[in-house]
């Protein structure tokens, strides 16, 4: 196996903070003696993401995400365990590592406010020591996937945020960084810019290899762009597996959705098929739910082609939203 390009092992973060004790008309003591309680915001994290991988990274808000990625880029220093990226101990190496990475917040930026988008990337350019041939490849191949050129000259505070987020891209890609971490990329973008960014961020990883970890709350972009999830919630990690292997484990529920012939069952009448309940209706089309444990589709869409006249049938999977939650709220 190559070797890791991110590497955790018994990672952990734990912040002190001081206690406050609120005296008589809520004034606070001990100003001079302080008290302090720990809180341990990640623990024991362990993973290792290989080269070309497209990782997902999702919890609920306070869960470790944000400090994780902090320890990865150097920002912050771990209270245990290690942590390499590219073979380099980020918070150590923190220039180097800041060479060979792209970063991408989406509540941050790294662009100038009030330049023009293109003389950010020209800044970065010199930052980063990027060769003049190979900056000029990299941002006209950029300006053609990203759709950049109709608003290159606009000063950055005049973006609206799609636009803007089209421009953290290319800014974080600009020298080649072989490892790409993004925090909510598509925060409040609308379906179209999602997309675009979507079909950008596939593209440079099967063309160029980048590896990405990706941390956000829209599901979709975990659907749509990884094949493996990592779960962290309470700064442990709960998940580390494939999305089909986390539909099988714990999205038992199907849906069966039939389109009815008009005259196949009498007017409010329910479907009834073995193993299965109706859970919704809408004239002529009905969506029957069932567990896989106690039957498969072949069997239940059989029970029902015998019994009714049938149009159309679809299977509806559970959305890896749900499953999430699940795990939230129940655990594992």
């Amino acid at each position: 196996m190559s070797r890791p390009v991110i590497r955790t092992e018994e990672l952990g973060k734990t912040y002190r903070v001081a206690r406050h004790h609120r005296g008589p008309l809520g004034t606070f003591r001990n100003l001079v003696s302080r008290e302090y309680r720990e809180i341990r915001a990640v623990a024991e994290v362990t993973f290792a993401i290989a080269p070309g991988e497209m990782v997902g990274y999702v919890g609920p808000n306070g869960a470790g995400k944000s400090t994780t990625i902090k320890m990865l880029t150097g920002i912050l220093v771990p209270s245990e365990g290690q942590v390499e990226v590219l073979g380099l101990v980020p918070h150590r190496r923190r220039k180097d590592v800041a060479r060979h990475i792209g970063v991408v917040f989406g509540q941050r930026t790294q662009l100038w406010w009030d330049l023009p988008l293109v003389e950010s990337f020209d800044l970065l350019r010199h930052i980063y020591r990027v060769p003049s041939e190979r900056f000029e490849a990299n941002l006209g191949r950029f300006r053609g996937l990203l759709e950049l050129d109709p608003f290159l000259s606009t000063p950055v505070r005049q973006l609206s945020l799609g636009q803007r987020m089209r421009g953290e891209l290319a800014a974080a890609l600009l020298h080649d960084p072989p490892v790409l971490f993004l925090d909510e990329p598509t925060i409040g973008l609308d379906v179209v810019a999602k997309h675009r960014i979507r079909d950008f961020l596939r593209r440079i990883n099967r063309e160029r290899g980048v590896t990405v970890l990706l941390t956000t709350h829209d599901m979709s972009d975990i659907e749509q762009l990884c094949s493996r999830l990592m779960i962290i919630d309470h700064g442990k990690l709960l998940y580390d597996g494939g999305l089909d292997e986390i539909r099988d484990r714990f999205g038992t529920e199907r849906t069966l959705v039939v389109d009815l012939a008009e005259d196949a069952v009498a007017a409010g009448a329910p479907l009834e098929a073995p193993h299965a309940v109706e859970v919704r209706a809408d004239g002529p089309r009905r969506w029957l739910r069932f567990n896989r444990a106690d039957t498969t589709a072949a069997d239940l869409i059989a029970a029902v082609a015998a019994r009714y006249r049938v149009q159309d049938l679809t299977i509806e999977e559970p959305e890896i939203e749900q499953i999430i939650r699940r795990i939230y709220e129940e655990g594992l």
